[in-house]
């Protein structure tokens, strides 16, 4: 079934259409909103939000664009909403969740049975500081470069889901690559690995 008659089907009720909908497009939905929640259960809730948003608005959506760049569109916003909404409340816990994690993450690299466990905890680490690097980026950088990054997004299809120029995006990618150089750059001369 193509988008074009779930959307057809969605407007006429049809609850299959919108089962093949979740169906075909959850996992896009829930990626892109685990890219910027940065929590696998949030990411799934929000994801819910926006089903629930695109069932109850099928009739406001205008076909001049694909149905997934509406998604996009709407898990972003969804997931931004979730962000400020949760930022103040969520604040102390996530960084208790965040300092009990990073705990973990090194008693499992030192308790892996690897050949080279110093290597599987550098890597650990350069992750965790790259996710904090990433999050640390303003809104909309943060934004293009998790769609354009994670989920390959082309800079015509950032700028429809972003409502920007295609220029603009790319404004916002160069700008989030160099913040990205310059905090990560600013990290390895302190040698914080």
């Amino acid at each position: 079934m193509f988008d074009t008659e779930i959307i057809e089907q969605l407007k006429q009720g049809n609850q299959l259409a919108f089962k093949k909908l979740v169906d075909t497009h959850q996992k896009l939905v829930v990626n892109t909103c685990y890219g910027l929640v940065q929590n696998r259960e949030d990411a799934e809730d929000v994801a819910q939000e926006v089903f629930v948003e695109v069932y109850r608005n099928i009739e406001k959506f205008r076909s001049d664009s694909k149905l997934s760049t509406w998604l996009y569109r709407i898990a972003v916003n969804r997931s931004l909403n979730h962000i400020r909404d949760n930022k103040k409340h969520k604040w102390f816990q996530a960084f208790d969740d965040e300092e009990q994690g990073k705990n973990r993450e090194l008693l499992q690299a030192k308790t892996a049975n690897s050949d080279e466990p110093e290597y599987d905890l550098e890597n650990k680490q350069r992750a965790i500081i790259l996710k904090e690097s990433i999050n640390s980026l303003p809104k909309n950088q943060k934004v293009a470069f998790t769609l354009s990054k994670y989920e390959e997004l082309s800079y015509q299809e950032i700028a429809e889901v972003m409502d920007l120029s295609v220029s603009s995006v790319e404004s916002l990618l160069f700008r989030a690559k160099k913040g990205l150089q310059k905090k990560l750059y600013k990290c390895y001369k302190k040698k914080c690995m």
